[in-house]
């Protein structure tokens, strides 16, 4: 299995921005991280952080036809970006939407996503494990998907 996992915006910034919110791991840490644990699940991982919109399009869409799975945590675009949803909707890749703090006990706007319905499902607030646990669910569809009938 192949997984990209996508950092939006502000996500470069780990470690130094609100760690009373996000916690001190690095963007570097949390990618080794999750890289450790794809590698005791058998899967390969690419990993993409911009914070531009339209790269983390482009890099959704160069990637349809290598990944078969998608994490993302898409930041602020998370909750603004209609063209993200629309990307995410096109590329028909399984892809889940993670968030290291728990976005529905913070502020009303972070509440609001708009890639929600075109990601199988939203994991926050779990810190670096919102990315290990998207992982196993993307594993675990696959093989759910990969199963025989009956």
């Amino acid at each position: 299995m192949r997984i990209l996992v996508v950092h939006g915006p502000n996500l470069n910034l780990l470690g130094e921005r609100e760690p009373a919110v996000y916690g001190t791991l690095t963007l570097a840490q949390l990618d080794a991280y999750i890289a450790a644990h794809a590698r005791t699940r058998g899967v390969a991982v690419r990993f993409y952080q911009s914070n531009h919109e339209g790269r983390l399009l482009d890099r959704l869409q160069a990637a349809r036809r290598w990944a078969d799975g998608v994490v993302i945590n898409p930041g602020a675009y998370g909750h603004t970006s209609y063209a993200l949803r629309d990307c995410i909707a096109g590329i028909r890749v399984p892809t889940v939407e993670v968030h290291l703090s728990d976005v529905e006990q913070r502020e009303a706007f972070r509440r609001v996503s708009t890639i929600a319905d075109v990601c199988i499902a939203k994991i926050g607030g779990r810190g670096k494990d919102s990315y290990t646990d998207a992982i196993d669910l993307l594993i675990e569809r696959a093989g759910a998907a990969a199963a025989p009938a009956g």
